[in-house]
């Protein structure tokens, strides 16, 4: 049975917690409705988001009429707080994922620890897993006072679910209701059970009296090695933390999202997974993170890509354990989040070539061995072999930024960042004294550098625009021209720049969101349907507004940006005309390109007002 679209919650009306191994999004009223166990990029147990009857959740409701909800973070960390106010009393959930320390050994669990505030209050529970995308049963055994889940089609994945109250079972789901008179608490952990390690698992006490306080040190601590001090530091924490969220502690790795699937056209079919390590969203989420001063996250990341290369060579994008084989299929069982079908997991881009990695990753390095430490030969090696790719592919065709599903191109910005790998390589070795043939990769960049600076410019429009072939120049103007002046290959007051900027706000702006491309005029995309406008471009459109020094301009653009997140400064992908958020949730491009270009603009105000 098809669902009514309004039974499902807007996307931005969640939040996310997490112990950098998975995440789970935690709407206003309560409900858990998404998680996958025991991995970012393991099949899901509660995915009600994407089908509000099939998908299975996780909810804890007090029995009150008339509630008011309210959602927040604990300053500095990942814990959050969902409040429920009614004339009748106040309740209060805390829902956190526990971290004894950064080590892969933290404990898999979700801690919901509920309070009544104000007045006596009845609770009702509803803990309802569906294994492996909502497509596998599964049995579920009392032993003690805790119940097991455990999916039926043999794999390991197993669940734990403790409660400092009774606990029954109707079809296969716990069920409880309780009462808690004024100040009481209760206390759920749901746990992923690693198969053999049962005799590991802490008993309801511990976490009680244990992990609460360790997981709220803990984030405080990572926050406090933040070496900025200057404007939006509220804002730009959150977006740390949520891009820490993201990052795996197991392997070093990020994940684009958190979530799969979700739209970014209500009702459409652009509907993608995003649980992935992108090489470009990682490097430039490891960009973000040296910036701010978290240098161990950059170490580990360039540890796991030293890794990778010893296997294969570089992809575009990785499960989080480093394997790059995986199928796009369509779960046909889900109806979709507001009837928005086909449901994917898995990514069919990992099949196409992107030649623009090559500069992300390189540009990441750069800044690593400028602001961090000194890069190690055995990381010189692959740089070397890096370039040598670039310098033989860079005048192929290939699918983009934007992944173009439909025919290959010569992108802008995939020259541009070919542009950029061969720069920051010849940077580094030059810095270094590293053993490399100077002259030849000199002669390449400078070719790549010609041949986008005169050959990408469309004298009707007046702008560099997306692509050409051969000689043939498109006629669509990409926001990711945007970053031409942020990766130093133009300077803001280029006449061209000041014209293609002008392009940028005439063809793609809409108030202070910017689309990343028109596709009615190009059709480039292949795809049915439109989207939202993309997030990360608006925060470009910011960070250039800044570096051409229209300060003004720039700070009021940020500022209605900020007004765009959701009531904890979360962002999804992208954002509707409406403002509803659209696409996976939350993204970490999007945040990465918050602090990018608050990390400018506060730069450019001391500078004005220093």
């Amino acid at each position: 049975m098809r669902q009514s679209p309004q039974n499902y919650k807007p996307i931005e009306n969640y939040g996310i917690i997490g112990n950098m191994k998975t995440t789970a999004l935690v709407g206003m009223d309560g409900s858990i409705d998404f998680l996958c166990f025991p991995r970012f990029d393991s099949p899901s147990v509660f995915a009600r988001i994407l089908d509000h009857q099939k998908g299975g959740h996780f909810s804890v409701e007090p029995q009150m009429k008339e509630v008011q909800h309210k959602q927040l973070y604990l300053p500095e960390t990942a814990v959050l707080i969902t409040r429920f106010f009614s004339e009748e009393g106040i309740a209060e959930i805390t829902d956190y994922m526990p971290v004894r320390n950064e080590s892969e050994r933290s404990y898999n669990a979700v801690v919901r620890k509920i309070k009544a505030v104000r007045g006596t209050i009845k609770f009702k529970m509803k803990m309802q897993p569906r294994f492996d995308y909502a497509r596998e049963k599964h049995s579920v055994e009392p032993k003690g006072e805790a119940l097991y889940f455990k999916a039926d089609d043999g794999t390991k994945t197993e669940l734990r679910l403790q409660a400092s109250f009774p606990l029954e079972v109707r079809d296969g789901d716990a069920y409880a209701e309780f009462e808690l008179k004024e100040s009481e608490r209760a206390l759920i952990v749901l746990e992923s059970i690693d198969a053999g390690k049962e005799k590991d698992l802490a008993d309801l006490a511990f976490y009680a009296e244990k992990t609460y306080f360790d997981t709220i040190n803990f984030w405080r601590k990572w926050v406090n090695q933040t070496t900025y001090k200057g404007r939006w530091k509220e804002m730009i924490c959150r977006s740390a933390i949520t891009l820490k969220l993201l990052t795996s502690v197991e392997f070093g790795s990020v994940v684009a999202a958190a979530t799969f699937g979700l739209p970014e056209e209500l009702g459409g079919d652009r509907n993608w997974d995003y649980r992935f390590t992108w090489i470009r969203d990682a490097a430039f989420t490891m960009y973000a993170f040296l910036k701010l001063g978290f240098k161990q996250e950059a170490a580990d990341f360039l540890r796991w890509i030293i890794e990778q290369d010893k296997n294969r060579d570089l992809h575009l994008l990785y499960k989080v354990d480093g394997t790059a084989d995986m199928e796009e299929i369509e779960l046909t069982h889900l109806e979709g989040y507001k009837q928005s079908a086909p449901v994917r997991i898995g990514n069919e881009a990992n099949s196409q070539l992107q030649l623009d990695i090559y500069g992300e990753l390189l540009d990441t390095i750069y800044i690593f061995n400028n602001y961090h430490q000194p890069i190690t030969y055995e990381l010189w090696e692959i740089i070397c072999k890096e370039v040598k790719i670039v310098m033989e592919r860079w005048r192929e065709p290939d699918h983009g930024i934007w992944e173009i599903r439909n025919e290959e191109h010569e992108f802008l910005h995939s020259r541009l960042m070919c542009w950029v790998a061969m720069d920051r390589a010849i940077k580094i070795g030059v810095h270094r004294s590293f053993p490399f043939p100077q002259q030849e990769w000199v002669q390449v960049r400078d070719e790549i550098y010609q041949d986008i600076y005169h050959n990408f410019w469309n004298e009707k429009l007046q702008c560099w625009v997306q692509f050409k072939d051969g000689d043939k120049v498109a006629e669509t103007v990409d926001a990711s021209v945007l970053l031409m002046p942020l990766v130093h290959f133009i300077t803001p007051d280029e006449p061209r720049w000041i014209s293609t900027l002008e392009a940028v706000n005439q063809h793609l702006r809409l108030d202070v969101l910017v689309y990343r491309y028109d596709n009615e005029v190009s059709g480039i995309d292949g795809l049915e349907g439109e989207e939202g406008t993309f997030t990360m471009c608006s925060f470009w459109y910011v960070e250039c507004l800044a570096k051409a020094g229209r300060l003004d301009e720039a700070v009021e653009n940020f500022e209605k940006m900020l007004g765009y997140g959701n009531h904890l400064g979360l962002f999804a992908e992208q954002i509707s005309k409406k403002g509803e958020h659209l696409g996976n949730f939350p993204q970490a491009f999007t945040h990465l390109g918050l602090i990018s270009a608050a990390l400018e603009l506060d730069k450019k105000l001391t500078r004005k007002n220093g």
